[in-house]
């Protein structure tokens, strides 16, 4: 199976199970009297939205390179991680917003319906359904090495911690009284500072990727200790590299004994270019300059 049929399949596989989920939250909410699955339920609807993303995103960057993309296209899976990192964010601030308004409601003493048992079932059928969404995307994600991927199992995983507040809430208001409820908002607001920790986190590599940041220090001198290590390389520098989408461009200066014919450093540049592939995949895309042992760069950068 090929990266873009792994990510295809896991996501119509969450696609598919959001669809059902949104619905039956949806309606246990309303029928129930409970609205903070009503707010689950639209969680789930942002979900379905994520999931259509990561196709529509898969579709674009999985295309080769053409006349308008050097490099191809994948920055536009990057873009994608962005994308839902910041629907994160959002859906992290609604529920931070939504919990603290219930709990000044609660604590100002107005009454809010005590839930029935179909919403608690909705709770309980949504953390099982949405941690085996999780599971199964972020090890292809992983697997595949993709960041928006990772970033779609984070939505899934959400929409759980979100369904265990309400499960508290919604479990508490019907065994314990409604005035227990109060802490369905208190575990809202905890769960949303935990899923606005997640965006961030998946936010700024992508905007560093974006702006073409540079690799890591470390993986920089690992490339140059890589290329140097190639028999008739005497040293590298002019180092260049960023990421684009699953992959990394890299761009170096090497210089070679000035006493070889082109063909011969052209075989070493070549094997420079081997080595680099084959440490970080056949996807990295490389472009070495090659320069005499006796040739000043100083005045050529």
């Amino acid at each position: 199976m090929t990266r873009k049929q792994e990510i295809s399949r896991v996501t119509w596989i969450g696609m598919a199970i959001n669809a059902v989920l949104t619905a039956f939250k949806l309606v246990a909410g309303f029928v129930g009297r409970s609205s903070a699955m009503v707010a689950d339920g639209v969680h789930s609807l942002s979900d379905f939205i994520s999931d259509i993303i990561i196709l529509i995103f898969l579709k674009i960057s999985s295309r080769g390179r053409d006349k308008d993309h050097d490099f191809g296209h994948g920055k536009f899976e990057t873009m994608a991680t962005f994308i839902l990192s910041l629907v994160l964010l959002v859906v992290a601030a609604e529920i931070l917003s939504g919990g603290i308004s219930k709990i000044r409601a609660v604590l100002a003493g107005e009454t809010i319906a005590t839930p029935s048992m179909i919403a608690l079932l909705a709770a309980a059928v949504s953390i099982a359904a949405k941690e085996f969404c999780y599971w199964i995307t972020v090890r292809v994600g992983r697997r595949v090495n993709s960041p928006a991927v990772v970033a779609n199992a984070w939505h899934h995983r959400s929409d759980a911690l979100s369904s265990i507040g309400s499960l508290i809430g919604i479990g508490a208001a019907i065994v314990l009284g409604n005035k227990w409820v109060i802490l369905d908002p208190i575990m809202g607001c905890a769960i949303s500072i935990a899923i606005f920790v997640v965006a961030v986190r998946m936010a700024l590599p992508a905007m560093k990727e974006l702006l073409d940041v540079a690799l890591p220090e470390e993986t920089e001198n690992d490339i140059i200790r890589i290329a140097s290590e190639v028999e008739g390389v005497s040293t590298i520098h002019s180092l260049k590299t960023r990421r684009h989408g699953p992959s990394i461009i890299i761009d170096a200066h090497i210089m070679v004994d000035h006493n070889l014919s082109i063909v011969e450093a052209h075989r070493i540049a070549t094997k420079v270019e081997e080595r680099l592939s084959g440490t970080y995949g056949a996807g990295t895309q490389i472009s070495i300059h090659i320069e005499p042992d006796n040739y000043s760069h100083e005045n050529h950068e």
